[in-house]
């Protein structure tokens, strides 16, 4: 982890709430649980995946639901954090390194396998996602 630009160094609550937002999206996840799942973003957070562009927590939980229902159905997900910088005392960047496990699967396949960078602010009700995208790691 770096320190903040702005010459102070985050408190350990602080660092550890922040490297625990891709947790929260990874236990909604596991609940296909889509307004949880949105809950974890600003109100104007921006979620970009290959092909797809959501903006706000009610598309975004409205594109969840449909996908837990759909493409996603049965799956679950994992992350295992690369980097998290603070780059002030309300916003960090995380970048993490994982994929979607299909039914059945203990590793994520070549094919799903992303690296996500997670753009994290602190707002009144804690840490939130103020912005995801992820692409094909390979």
């Amino acid at each position: 982890m770096s320190a903040p630009t702005q010459g102070t160094a985050p408190h350990a609550k602080d660092k550890e709430a922040v490297a625990g937002v891709p947790g929260r999206i990874v236990s909604a996840w596991a609940g296909n649980d889509a307004k949880a799942f949105a809950e974890v973003f600003t109100e104007d957070g921006t979620m970009i995946l290959p092909g797809v562009y959501q903006k706000g927590r009610q598309a975004i939980a409205a594109f969840m639901e449909s996908a837990f229902a759909g493409p996603f159905k049965g799956t679950q997900v994992t992350g295992t954090p690369l980097d998290v910088r603070f780059l002030g005392p309300d916003s960090a960047v995380v970048v993490t390194q994982g994929g979607i496990l299909a039914p059945g699967e203990g590793e994520v396949s070549p094919e799903r396998a992303i690296r996500a960078t997670w753009v994290v602010a602190r707002d009144a009700g804690g840490w939130r996602l103020a912005a995801y995208q992820n692409s094909p790691r390979d």
